[in-house]
Protein backbone atom coordinates (compact mmCIF):
# COMPACT_ATOMS: atom_id res chain seq x y z
CA UNK A 1 0.00 0.00 0.00
CA UNK A 2 1.37 3.37 -0.89
CA UNK A 3 0.94 5.54 2.09
CA UNK A 4 0.51 5.39 6.08
CA UNK A 5 -2.89 6.67 7.77
CA UNK A 6 -2.80 6.82 11.20
CA UNK A 7 -5.64 8.17 13.96
CA UNK A 8 -5.00 9.28 17.36
CA UNK A 9 -6.75 6.71 19.74
CA UNK A 10 -7.51 9.16 22.37
CA UNK A 11 -10.12 10.20 19.34
CA UNK A 12 -12.93 8.56 18.36
CA UNK A 13 -13.96 7.99 14.91
CA UNK A 14 -16.69 10.58 12.99
CA UNK A 15 -17.47 8.08 10.35
CA UNK A 16 -17.07 4.22 10.54
CA UNK A 17 -17.22 1.99 7.48
CA UNK A 18 -18.88 -1.72 7.68
CA UNK A 19 -18.12 -3.69 4.42
CA UNK A 20 -18.71 -7.53 4.42
CA UNK A 21 -16.87 -9.29 2.02
CA UNK A 22 -16.93 -12.92 0.75
CA UNK A 23 -13.94 -14.20 -1.63
CA UNK A 24 -13.37 -10.63 -2.51
CA UNK A 25 -9.10 -10.77 -2.16
CA UNK A 26 -8.53 -8.88 -5.60
CA UNK A 27 -11.11 -5.81 -4.17
CA UNK A 28 -9.63 -5.26 -0.80
CA UNK A 29 -6.80 -2.85 -1.83
CA UNK A 30 -8.56 -0.76 -4.46
CA UNK A 31 -11.26 -0.28 -2.18
CA UNK A 32 -9.59 0.67 1.30
CA UNK A 33 -7.57 2.99 -1.20
CA UNK A 34 -10.86 4.89 -2.52
CA UNK A 35 -12.15 5.06 1.27
CA UNK A 36 -8.83 6.45 2.32
CA UNK A 37 -8.43 9.19 -0.20
CA UNK A 38 -11.98 10.58 -0.17
CA UNK A 39 -12.06 10.32 3.95
CA UNK A 40 -8.31 11.51 4.61
CA UNK A 41 -9.07 15.20 3.85
CA UNK A 42 -12.69 15.69 5.12
CA UNK A 43 -12.96 13.85 8.43
CA UNK A 44 -10.82 14.43 11.19
CA UNK A 45 -10.77 10.85 12.44
CA UNK A 46 -12.87 7.25 10.90
CA UNK A 47 -12.03 3.60 10.21
CA UNK A 48 -12.78 1.17 8.18
CA UNK A 49 -14.23 -2.22 9.35
CA UNK A 50 -14.43 -5.66 7.05
CA UNK A 51 -16.65 -8.41 7.94
CA UNK A 52 -15.24 -11.67 6.42
CA UNK A 53 -18.41 -13.61 5.83
CA UNK A 54 -16.75 -17.22 5.51
CA UNK A 55 -14.39 -16.25 2.94
CA UNK A 56 -12.39 -19.58 1.04
CA UNK A 57 -9.43 -17.48 -0.59
CA UNK A 58 -7.09 -14.93 0.78
CA UNK A 59 -9.66 -12.26 1.73
CA UNK A 60 -8.81 -13.13 5.50
CA UNK A 61 -5.28 -12.35 4.53
CA UNK A 62 -5.53 -9.29 2.85
CA UNK A 63 -7.54 -7.91 5.76
CA UNK A 64 -5.04 -8.88 8.06
CA UNK A 65 -2.45 -7.10 5.87
CA UNK A 66 -4.47 -3.86 5.57
CA UNK A 67 -4.77 -3.82 8.91
CA UNK A 68 -1.05 -3.83 10.02
CA UNK A 69 -0.70 -0.92 7.53
CA UNK A 70 -3.07 1.04 8.81
CA UNK A 71 -3.03 0.46 12.48
CA UNK A 72 -5.75 2.85 14.06
CA UNK A 73 -7.92 3.10 10.77
CA UNK A 74 -8.43 -0.87 9.78
CA UNK A 75 -10.22 -3.47 11.62
CA UNK A 76 -11.40 -7.01 10.79
CA UNK A 77 -13.60 -9.18 12.12
CA UNK A 78 -13.34 -13.12 10.57
CA UNK A 79 -16.96 -15.18 11.05
CA UNK A 80 -16.56 -18.59 12.10
CA UNK A 81 -18.44 -19.40 8.57
CA UNK A 82 -20.70 -18.30 6.22
CA UNK A 83 -23.88 -16.23 8.03
CA UNK A 84 -25.27 -14.38 5.21
CA UNK A 85 -25.08 -10.62 4.86
CA UNK A 86 -27.60 -9.40 7.02
CA UNK A 87 -25.33 -11.30 10.00
CA UNK A 88 -22.00 -9.81 8.59
CA UNK A 89 -23.61 -6.12 8.76
CA UNK A 90 -24.70 -6.91 12.07
CA UNK A 91 -21.43 -8.03 13.66
CA UNK A 92 -19.73 -5.42 11.88
CA UNK A 93 -21.95 -2.71 13.54
CA UNK A 94 -21.32 -4.21 17.35
CA UNK A 95 -17.96 -2.78 16.67
CA UNK A 96 -18.31 -0.05 15.26
CA UNK A 97 -17.86 3.46 17.19
CA UNK A 98 -18.97 6.60 14.84
CA UNK A 99 -21.80 8.26 14.97
CA UNK A 100 -22.62 7.81 11.39
CA UNK A 101 -21.87 4.34 9.95
CA UNK A 102 -21.40 3.70 6.13
CA UNK A 103 -22.11 0.37 4.53
CA UNK A 104 -20.66 -0.40 1.17
CA UNK A 105 -19.95 -3.69 -1.19
CA UNK A 106 -17.02 -5.10 -1.33
CA UNK A 107 -16.98 -6.06 -4.77
CA UNK A 108 -16.33 -2.50 -6.11
CA UNK A 109 -19.33 -1.52 -7.90
CA UNK A 110 -20.31 0.71 -5.24
CA UNK A 111 -17.94 4.09 -5.92
CA UNK A 112 -15.95 5.70 -2.82
CA UNK A 113 -15.88 9.42 -4.68
CA UNK A 114 -19.76 9.57 -3.29
CA UNK A 115 -19.12 9.45 0.32
CA UNK A 116 -19.13 13.01 0.31
CA UNK A 117 -22.64 12.96 -1.20
CA UNK A 118 -23.73 10.48 1.57
CA UNK A 119 -22.26 12.37 4.46
CA UNK A 120 -23.42 15.48 3.15
CA UNK A 121 -27.21 13.98 2.79
CA UNK A 122 -26.88 12.76 6.50
CA UNK A 123 -25.85 15.92 7.78
CA UNK A 124 -28.96 17.56 6.58
CA UNK A 125 -30.76 15.29 9.40
CA UNK A 126 -31.68 12.14 7.95
CA UNK A 127 -31.36 8.95 9.55
CA UNK A 128 -30.63 6.73 6.95
CA UNK A 129 -29.30 7.64 3.38
CA UNK A 130 -29.68 5.51 0.11
CA UNK A 131 -27.94 4.51 -2.25
CA UNK A 132 -29.52 4.81 -5.82
CA UNK A 133 -27.76 2.96 -8.60
CA UNK A 134 -29.45 5.31 -11.00
CA UNK A 135 -27.46 3.47 -14.00
CA UNK A 136 -27.01 -0.51 -13.09
CA UNK A 137 -24.40 -2.76 -14.93
CA UNK A 138 -25.80 -5.69 -14.00
CA UNK A 139 -27.25 -8.54 -15.68
CA UNK A 140 -30.60 -8.54 -17.27
CA UNK A 141 -32.33 -10.82 -14.92
CA UNK A 142 -31.25 -8.82 -11.95
CA UNK A 143 -32.92 -5.87 -13.60
CA UNK A 144 -35.62 -7.12 -14.19
CA UNK A 145 -36.75 -8.74 -10.30
CA UNK A 146 -34.67 -5.96 -8.89
CA UNK A 147 -37.01 -3.47 -10.51
CA UNK A 148 -40.50 -5.73 -9.36
CA UNK A 149 -38.51 -6.01 -6.01
CA UNK A 150 -38.65 -2.19 -5.34
CA UNK A 151 -41.88 -1.68 -6.41
CA UNK A 152 -43.57 -4.30 -4.08
CA UNK A 153 -41.22 -3.06 -1.62
CA UNK A 154 -42.70 0.87 -2.13
CA UNK A 155 -46.04 -0.31 -1.84
CA UNK A 156 -45.04 -2.88 1.52
CA UNK A 157 -43.84 -0.03 3.28
CA UNK A 158 -45.33 3.34 1.84
CA UNK A 159 -41.84 4.20 0.87
CA UNK A 160 -41.10 5.63 -2.64
CA UNK A 161 -37.46 4.70 -3.32
CA UNK A 162 -35.70 3.54 -6.27
CA UNK A 163 -33.61 1.13 -4.90
CA UNK A 164 -34.22 -0.37 -1.13
CA UNK A 165 -31.46 -2.59 -1.86
CA UNK A 166 -28.45 -1.05 -2.54
CA UNK A 167 -25.74 -1.83 -0.24
CA UNK A 168 -23.98 1.79 -0.32
CA UNK A 169 -26.18 3.43 2.85
CA UNK A 170 -25.40 5.97 5.59
CA UNK A 171 -26.57 5.33 9.01
CA UNK A 172 -27.22 7.15 12.57
CA UNK A 173 -26.19 5.62 15.27
CA UNK A 174 -29.80 5.86 16.38
CA UNK A 175 -30.90 4.04 14.06
CA UNK A 176 -28.22 1.08 14.50
CA UNK A 177 -29.71 1.17 18.11
CA UNK A 178 -33.35 -0.09 16.76
CA UNK A 179 -32.50 -2.18 13.93
CA UNK A 180 -32.31 -5.81 14.16
CA UNK A 181 -31.49 -7.54 11.28
CA UNK A 182 -31.61 -11.48 10.98
CA UNK A 183 -32.14 -14.06 7.90
CA UNK A 184 -31.78 -12.22 4.66
CA UNK A 185 -33.53 -8.89 6.21
CA UNK A 186 -30.94 -6.34 5.26
CA UNK A 187 -32.54 -5.81 1.85
CA UNK A 188 -35.50 -4.65 4.06
CA UNK A 189 -33.87 -2.08 5.55
CA UNK A 190 -35.58 0.85 4.24
CA UNK A 191 -38.87 -0.72 5.43
CA UNK A 192 -37.54 -1.85 8.62
CA UNK A 193 -36.75 1.69 9.38
CA UNK A 194 -39.68 3.80 7.96
CA UNK A 195 -41.94 1.31 10.10
CA UNK A 196 -39.85 2.44 13.32
CA UNK A 197 -40.71 6.31 11.99
CA UNK A 198 -37.02 7.09 10.80
CA UNK A 199 -36.11 9.52 8.35
CA UNK A 200 -35.19 8.17 5.21
CA UNK A 201 -33.70 10.18 1.84
CA UNK A 202 -31.83 8.51 -1.08
CA UNK A 203 -29.01 10.15 -3.15
CA UNK A 204 -28.47 8.55 -6.89
CA UNK A 205 -24.65 7.02 -7.02
CA UNK A 206 -22.29 5.78 -9.80
CA UNK A 207 -22.61 2.05 -10.04
CA UNK A 208 -19.68 -0.06 -11.87
CA UNK A 209 -19.77 -3.58 -13.36
CA UNK A 210 -18.03 -6.18 -11.37
CA UNK A 211 -14.38 -6.11 -11.75
CA UNK A 212 -13.22 -9.05 -10.10
CA UNK A 213 -15.18 -12.82 -8.90
CA UNK A 214 -18.58 -14.04 -9.26
CA UNK A 215 -21.87 -12.23 -8.35
CA UNK A 216 -23.98 -13.86 -5.12
CA UNK A 217 -26.74 -13.50 -6.90
CA UNK A 218 -29.20 -16.10 -7.60
CA UNK A 219 -33.10 -17.25 -8.32
CA UNK A 220 -33.25 -18.53 -4.67
CA UNK A 221 -32.22 -14.78 -3.42
CA UNK A 222 -35.07 -13.57 -5.65
CA UNK A 223 -37.63 -16.05 -3.78
CA UNK A 224 -36.60 -14.76 -0.49
CA UNK A 225 -36.87 -11.26 -1.28
CA UNK A 226 -40.37 -11.38 -1.73
CA UNK A 227 -40.50 -13.69 0.92
CA UNK A 228 -38.92 -11.16 3.60
CA UNK A 229 -41.76 -8.37 2.13
CA UNK A 230 -44.76 -10.18 3.64
CA UNK A 231 -42.57 -10.17 6.80
CA UNK A 232 -42.24 -6.63 6.90
CA UNK A 233 -46.08 -5.98 5.38
CA UNK A 234 -46.60 -8.11 8.69
CA UNK A 235 -43.88 -6.44 11.15
CA UNK A 236 -44.59 -2.84 9.93
CA UNK A 237 -49.07 -3.53 10.61
CA UNK A 238 -49.14 -6.38 13.57
CA UNK A 239 -45.99 -6.53 15.14
CA UNK A 240 -47.43 -4.94 18.33
CA UNK A 241 -51.01 -6.18 17.71
CA UNK A 242 -50.31 -9.84 16.09
CA UNK A 243 -54.13 -10.69 17.75
CA UNK A 244 -55.87 -7.78 14.95
CA UNK A 245 -54.00 -10.49 12.28
CA UNK A 246 -55.02 -13.95 13.61
CA UNK A 247 -58.26 -13.04 15.20
CA UNK A 248 -60.27 -12.52 12.53
CA UNK A 249 -59.34 -15.72 11.14
CA UNK A 250 -60.37 -17.38 14.38
CA UNK A 251 -63.86 -15.61 13.95
CA UNK A 252 -64.13 -16.68 10.76
CA UNK A 253 -63.61 -20.60 11.35
CA UNK A 254 -65.66 -20.56 14.57
CA UNK A 255 -68.42 -19.11 12.23
CA UNK A 256 -68.47 -21.27 9.83
CA UNK A 257 -68.31 -23.86 12.04
CA UNK A 258 -70.83 -23.23 13.85
CA UNK A 259 -72.78 -22.68 10.69
CA UNK A 260 -72.20 -26.17 9.27
CA UNK A 261 -73.29 -27.76 12.14
CA UNK A 262 -76.29 -25.95 12.12
CA UNK A 263 -76.91 -26.70 8.64
CA UNK A 264 -75.72 -30.34 8.82
CA UNK A 265 -78.16 -30.96 11.91
CA UNK A 266 -80.88 -29.46 10.03
CA UNK A 267 -80.37 -31.86 6.95
CA UNK A 268 -79.56 -34.78 8.81
CA UNK A 269 -83.09 -34.29 10.96
CA UNK A 270 -84.98 -33.68 7.46
CA UNK A 271 -83.35 -35.68 4.71
CA UNK A 272 -80.83 -37.56 6.12
CA UNK A 273 -77.95 -36.25 4.55
CA UNK A 274 -76.22 -33.93 6.80
CA UNK A 275 -73.16 -36.19 7.62
CA UNK A 276 -70.30 -34.09 5.64
CA UNK A 277 -71.77 -30.86 7.73
CA UNK A 278 -71.42 -32.87 10.58
CA UNK A 279 -67.87 -33.77 10.00
CA UNK A 280 -66.27 -30.69 8.35
CA UNK A 281 -68.30 -28.31 10.80
CA UNK A 282 -66.56 -29.79 14.06
CA UNK A 283 -62.97 -29.22 12.59
CA UNK A 284 -63.65 -25.68 11.53
CA UNK A 285 -64.51 -25.01 15.40
CA UNK A 286 -61.65 -26.47 16.56
CA UNK A 287 -59.32 -24.84 14.17
CA UNK A 288 -61.07 -21.37 14.81
CA UNK A 289 -60.76 -22.24 18.74
CA UNK A 290 -57.25 -23.01 18.07
CA UNK A 291 -56.29 -19.88 16.10
CA UNK A 292 -57.99 -17.56 18.94
CA UNK A 293 -55.64 -18.94 21.42
CA UNK A 294 -53.01 -18.66 19.65
CA UNK A 295 -53.83 -15.25 19.28
CA UNK A 296 -54.07 -14.49 22.63
CA UNK A 297 -51.34 -16.30 23.34
CA UNK A 298 -49.27 -14.43 20.96
CA UNK A 299 -50.70 -11.25 22.42
CA UNK A 300 -48.87 -12.10 25.99
CA UNK A 301 -46.03 -12.84 24.18
CA UNK A 302 -45.92 -8.85 22.94
CA UNK A 303 -47.10 -7.62 26.29
CA UNK A 304 -44.53 -9.35 28.44
CA UNK A 305 -41.76 -8.36 24.98
CA UNK A 306 -43.08 -4.15 25.41
CA UNK A 307 -43.26 -4.30 29.44
CA UNK A 308 -39.40 -5.36 29.58
CA UNK A 309 -37.79 -3.96 27.16
CA UNK A 310 -40.10 -1.66 24.66
CA UNK A 311 -38.20 1.80 24.41
CA UNK A 312 -40.42 4.69 23.33
CA UNK A 313 -39.26 5.89 19.73
CA UNK A 314 -38.01 9.50 20.33
CA UNK A 315 -35.95 11.25 17.99
CA UNK A 316 -36.32 14.59 19.97
CA UNK A 317 -35.99 16.42 23.25
CA UNK A 318 -37.24 19.82 24.07
CA UNK A 319 -36.25 21.11 27.91
CA UNK A 320 -34.05 20.74 31.09
CA UNK A 321 -34.48 18.27 33.88
CA UNK A 322 -34.73 20.94 36.65
CA UNK A 323 -37.62 23.15 37.16
CA UNK A 324 -38.28 26.20 39.21
CA UNK A 325 -40.87 27.96 40.84
CA UNK A 326 -43.32 30.27 39.52
CA UNK A 327 -43.61 33.53 40.81
CA UNK A 328 -46.48 34.52 42.65
CA UNK A 329 -49.16 36.62 41.65
CA UNK A 330 -49.30 39.89 42.82
CA UNK A 331 -52.86 39.76 44.72
CA UNK A 332 -51.06 36.36 46.39
CA UNK A 333 -48.76 38.49 47.71
CA UNK A 334 -50.80 40.81 49.12
CA UNK A 335 -52.80 38.53 50.58
CA UNK A 336 -49.63 36.49 51.81
CA UNK A 337 -48.35 39.97 53.89
CA UNK A 338 -51.55 40.73 55.36
CA UNK A 339 -51.63 37.33 56.63
CA UNK A 340 -47.89 37.53 57.69
CA UNK A 341 -48.50 41.19 59.60
CA UNK A 342 -51.20 39.89 61.39
CA UNK A 343 -49.36 36.66 62.55
CA UNK A 344 -47.03 39.36 63.75
CA UNK A 345 -49.30 41.35 65.68
CA UNK A 346 -50.64 38.64 67.41
CA UNK A 347 -47.28 37.10 67.92
CA UNK A 348 -46.46 40.84 69.28
CA UNK A 349 -49.37 40.94 71.70
CA UNK A 350 -49.06 37.62 73.53
CA UNK A 351 -45.01 38.66 73.85
CA UNK A 352 -46.74 42.00 75.70
CA UNK A 353 -49.15 40.17 77.62
CA UNK A 354 -46.14 37.68 78.52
Amino acid sequence: MDRQVSVPSSLPPEVSFVIPVMNEEESIEELLQGILSECSTRLAAFEVVFVDDGSTDGTWERIRSAADDYQGVVRGIRLRRNMGKAQALSAGFKEVRGSLVITMDGDLQDDPREIPRMLDKAEEGYDLVVGWKKTRHDPKSKLVSSKIFNWLANKASGLSLHDHNCGFKCYTRSLLEELRLYGDMHRMVPSLASAQGFSIAEVPVRHHARKFGESKYGFGRSVRSFIDLWTVMFLRHFRDRPGHFIGPMAFVMLAAGVLMLAFGLYRDLTTGQGRVFLTVGPMAVIVGLTLFNTSLMAEMMVYDQFSKDWKPPISDRAGGLSGYELARPAFGSHVASESESENENENESERVKG
